[in-house]
């Protein structure tokens, strides 16, 4: 049987398998198993292909504002980040 080890995952899906699998009386490595068989037994008709979906939506944004009217418009409605303002902080 082969042998599959996976690195640096994210604290959050590392705590939802460890959830998941204590809820179905599992171990986290048969947790997987279950899920990767599940998600490959689906008739691949079901799985859309990403690409056709992007090309779907390609040019299907239209807006009367020109670029450099979106772009200040996004950076006018973000908030100052006052995280490396800190005196004695490690960015002094």
């Amino acid at each position: 049987m082969a042998i599959l080890q996976v690195r640096d995952v994210d604290d959050r899906i590392y705590d939802n398998l460890k959830r998941v699998s204590q809820q179905h009386k599992r171990s986290i490595s048969q947790e997987v198993i279950h899920i990767i068989e599940a998600y490959l037994s689906q008739p691949q008709s079901q799985w859309k292909n990403s690409t056709e979906e992007f090309l779907k939506l390609a040019g299907s944004w239209e807006d009367s504002r020109s670029p450099e009217e979106i772009i200040g418009e996004i950076r006018n409605g973000r908030s100052p980040n006052r995280r490396f303002n800190k005196s004695h902080g490690i960015f002094d």
